[in-house]
């Protein structure tokens, strides 16, 4: 394995790099992003109890807003409950789009490493044909062995960049799919404290 890694090239030293880097994001995203984590069920009830029994005070609402990203939207609604429904809608749609954007950290770089990985594999070919030609002005096209190593770099640098590039862009598009279904579910549990707070 390692001989083939060093028959790619010195760019093989980026595309690993950058497929680490890609699967500590991954890791690390694929267990932040789950619903149990981002908006635990039962705790919007917790919240409006806490409203409907007057014990609503600093330290609750910094407890609520420590508990998960859900939390920090519905804490952001009980330090304004008190000042109406409009303050209250305004306060929980601001801190809704902080905790919506927070949820999208690192993902850029996990795009990015997406998009750079098969055209850093697309360069790796374009130097390994340059050697293959730099070789046959050299010597000629009468030993294909002298051939073999510069083509052989230009087709694992690709098939390296292609396969952190492609795992890349399908985890990407997951995690910003599941994003999406997040917002939606904080949205909804944003609104229906807002609505219990009418009764």
């Amino acid at each position: 394995m390692f001989e083939l890694f060093r028959a790619g090239g010195p760019l093989m030293w980026i595309i690993l790099l950058c497929s680490l880097v890609a699967l500590t994001i991954i890791f690390e995203r694929l267990l932040t992003l789950r619903r149990r984590n981002i908006a635990p069920e039962g705790l919007r009830q917790q919240v409006t109890d806490l409203v409907d029994l007057g014990k609503v005070s600093k330290d609750k609402i910094a407890k609520v807003r420590a508990h998960s990203p859900l939390g920090q939207v519905l804490a952001a609604g009980l330090e304004n409950v008190h000042r109406g429904e409009s303050a209250t809608r305004e306060a929980l749609e601001e801190a809704g789009k902080g905790v919506v954007h927070r949820l999208g950290r690192y993902l850029n770089t996990l795009g990015t490493i997406a998009s750079i990985s098969p055209l850093v594999g697309l360069l790796g070919t374009v130097i390994g044909m340059i050697k293959v030609f730099t070789q046959i002005t050299a010597s000629g096209v009468g030993d294909p062995t002298v051939l073999s190593g510069g083509i052989s770099e230009a087709l694992i640098t690709t098939a390296a960049g292609l396969s952190v590039g492609i795992p890349c862009l399908m985890f990407y598009r997951h995690f910003r799919g599941r994003i999406a279904e997040l917002a939606v579910a904080l949205e909804e549990e944003a609104l229906t404290f807002l609505e219990s707070q009418k009764d």
